[in-house]
């Protein structure tokens, strides 16, 4: 009860802060995952729907992964890449999913937005937005925005119902990570009102060649220290491809933790996940990245990004040993030599096995 009541309050003056508006600009992170995308759709029907705004959707960075594009394709809607977007031009500008201040989204160090919503732990900036609703021990901020057109007697349409539906579903990893009975009820509420063929279709973007060249290149290159694993992507055109692949490391049966990382648009882009009920990925990212860079997440997932500066900051490769030996000390693990995660067969051992 006390959840619905909070959220009715928190509607009653979001509505107050649309009044009177004309145009809002919804803001995600840079390389919008499913949760950001279904968020942003659904706060853009409610604010049509209650002020009769006028929504543009942006976000930096690119859409990568193929079940990200295959989602906003099917939405058909304009998502358009920040930096072709006037920020001022607007009335209000809404950040999902993100903070200010936080390093992972588009919005330029300075501009204070007018909204935030999001499922990550509150930041100090983020305490000084007009209007704030964040809950962090929600399994995604699609469940909020489920919870304000619930509580305005909004009924999405399919697409935006199953937008929510497919970001509840990704940043719970199919309600199995950091869910809450709110997640739960918000997925049982919108299942019905989903395209289920589409969504089949989502979660199954077809990929091309290169998808299955960088992946065979990562599983090369991983290494494995004790129970974790720690993959260099190297130079990256799909800022997206970090998170993917360390969520499959993690289905190793002797790993409990997996960091992957990578270099795109001039940074270094860290993903870590974990199985590990002890210790909280978000606190390890942030030991990971202290006084070189910013993160956070959650306690099974987290990422952060470290600038790279050509003129001062270290070399790559002395970074990425940096980044690994800062991850396996605050895992406290002893053994620094590691181990390659397969092995590729000699030609004399591939002609041997084929007699």
């Amino acid at each position: 009860m006390r959840k619905v009541n909070r959220t009715k309050s928190n509607l009653a003056r979001l509505t107050g802060l649309l009044k009177g508006k004309s145009s809002l600009l919804i803001v995600m992170q840079d390389n919008p995952d499913p949760d950001a995308i279904g968020a942003a759709v659904a706060l853009k029907e409610l604010a049509n729907r209650t002020a009769g705004l006028s929504c543009s959707l942006a976000y930096g960075g690119a859409i990568g992964r193929a079940e990200n594009r295959e989602l906003v394709n099917y939405l058909g809607l304009n998502f358009r890449p920040f930096t072709e977007v006037k920020p001022e031009q607007f009335d209000l500008v809404a950040l999902l999913d993100t903070q200010p201040g936080t390093g992972n989204n588009p919005l330029p160090a300075g501009m204070l937005p007018h909204i935030v919503i999001d499922h990550h732990p509150i930041s100090k900036i983020t305490r000084r937005v007009a209007f704030t609703d964040i809950r962090s021990r929600c399994g995604a901020t699609s469940t909020l925005l489920w919870q304000y057109l619930c509580a305005a007697r909004v009924v999405p349409d399919i697409p935006t119902a199953t937008a929510l539906l497919y970001g509840i579903l990704s940043d719970t990893q199919d309600i199995g990570r950091d869910v809450t009975q709110a997640d739960i009820e918000a997925m049982e509420a919108l299942y019905p009102l989903a395209n289920k063929r589409m969504l089949r279709q989502i979660q199954h973007g077809r990929v091309p060649d290169a998808y299955y060249q960088m992946l065979a290149a990562a599983l090369a290159g991983t290494r494995t220290y004790a129970n974790c694993a720690v993959c260099d992507l190297g130079d990256v055109d799909n800022a997206d491809m970090m998170g993917e692949v360390a969520d499959l490391l993690l289905r190793h049966e002797r790993l409990s933790w997996t960091l992957c990382y990578g270099v795109y648009a001039g940074r270094m882009l860290l993903s870590l996940r974990t199985q590990d009920t002890q210790r909280r990925a978000d606190e390890i990212i942030r030991r990971i990245v202290r006084g070189i860079g910013t993160g956070g997440g959650h306690a099974s997932m987290a990422g952060g990004q470290i600038p790279l500066d050509k003129r001062a900051a270290p070399s790559r490769t002395r970074l990425g040993r940096m980044v690994c030996r800062r991850f396996l000390q605050a895992l406290e693990v002893a053994n620094r030599r590691g181990k390659s995660l397969i092995r590729t067969p000699t030609p004399e051992r591939t002609k041997a096995k084929g007699r």
